[in-house]
């Protein structure tokens, strides 16, 4: 498809929400320019998915950036701390939690929107099927974008405007997995598991698993990534 709206800024983790979000940018028409982290998570097989997945749907550029959060801490997902696993109720914010994560994730993407003059950052938060993080709530999304817009020389000297897009906020895991369907995501490429098994397949049994599968379910369909 040929570009009509421009550039944009997609951040892409090699998961479900992040891959339909890049499909969706794609086909509103946007030059799409996917962002990728390495910060040394326990889920790193969660980046191959992303390379396959920006491979797949054409993003014209695809960075992968890396640095280190296991020196801060903070999260199952970058210490020992064991990943939660099965349905047991919980109260307040899962040790999966990784401190501060969009924040850093969207500066970066902020900071490369500006250099390449793309005024849309793409993130695929969800604040229904998800795990409480404070950091995908549409209130933290609202603020970043006023940030965005103050801090940069782009948008004060009055040259552009950021916007930062989150299209599947208030979809389920199971609108989310038709909409990829509808947009021709191949969901096969797509990894969603915290915690890995030493074979390099998907555990089942941490928060991330159980939503990927309560979505396919409600979906009525199966999930390509368990019959390989």
């Amino acid at each position: 498809m040929t570009s009509t709206k421009g550039r944009a800024v997609v951040l892409l983790s090699g998961g479900l929400d992040s891959s339909t979000t890049l499909a969706w940018a794609k086909a509103q028409g946007y030059e799409c320019y996917a962002l990728s982290f390495d910060y040394q998570q326990r889920h790193r097989r969660e980046l191959q998915a992303a390379q396959a997945t920006a491979r797949a749907l054409g993003a014209k550029e695809h960075l992968l950036i890396r640095f280190d959060l296991r020196g801060i801490g903070g999260s199952a997902l970058t210490t020992q701390e064991p990943v939660p696993k099965g349905q047991a109720p919980r109260e307040g914010i899962p040790p999966t939690y990784v401190p501060a994560r969009n924040t850093i994730f969207l500066a970066f993407a902020l900071a490369w929107a500006e250099v390449l003059g793309a005024e849309d950052i793409f993130i695929g938060a969800n604040a229904v099927d998800y795990s409480g993080y404070p950091d995908c709530r549409p209130q933290f999304l609202e603020a970043f974008q006023h940030l965005a817009n103050l801090a940069t020389r782009e948008a004060v000297q009055g040259r552009m405007h950021f916007r930062v897009q989150a299209p599947l906020l208030s979809l389920s895991k199971a609108d989310i997995i038709r909409k990829a369907v509808e947009l021709g995501l191949d969901l096969a490429l797509t990894w969603s598991c915290y915690d890995p098994t030493p074979e390099g397949r998907p555990c089942g049994a941490c928060d991330s698993c159980l939503f990927r599968a309560k979505g396919f379910r409600e979906a009525g369909l199966q999930d390509p990534l368990l019959q390989k």
